[in-house]
């Protein structure tokens, strides 16, 4: 289940977030994360099992555009569909009020999973 960032929950976020590839630098993931607590239109997310296993990151790009800039799950929990989730549930979250999108770090993931059906 997706559940909202609190700070409380920065290490383990700063901890997902670096495996994606442009937020290896310590001073841009410091960075990325600030942004996400103080930036309304910036929402981050965590997927919780029986344990955080993933985090997905969205921009409220305009009145009518979310746009998923960050996802990643923990290397162990990978290919057992845990990013499907997180993008399913952000579509059941967004997808009544806003277009849906992915940028350029995110649009191949999206794309597949929305290939296989969500």
């Amino acid at each position: 289940m997706l559940i909202r960032y609190k700070k409380s929950f920065e290490k383990i976020a700063m901890g997902l977030l670096s495996f994606m590839p442009d937020e290896k630098d310590v001073r841009k993931l410091t960075h990325t994360i600030k942004e996400y607590e103080t930036n309304p239109d910036w929402q981050l997310f965590l997927w919780k099992e029986e344990e955080l296993l993933g985090a997905i990151g969205v921009r409220i790009d305009d009145e009518n555009k979310v746009v998923i800039q960050h996802i990643t799950v923990n290397p162990s929990y990978r290919n057992q569909g845990v990013g499907k989730k997180m993008i399913d549930a952000i579509y059941t979250q967004y997808s009544q009020d806003y277009v849906i999108c992915a940028n350029e770090n995110t649009e191949g993931f999206v794309k597949k999973c929305n290939e296989v059906g969500l």
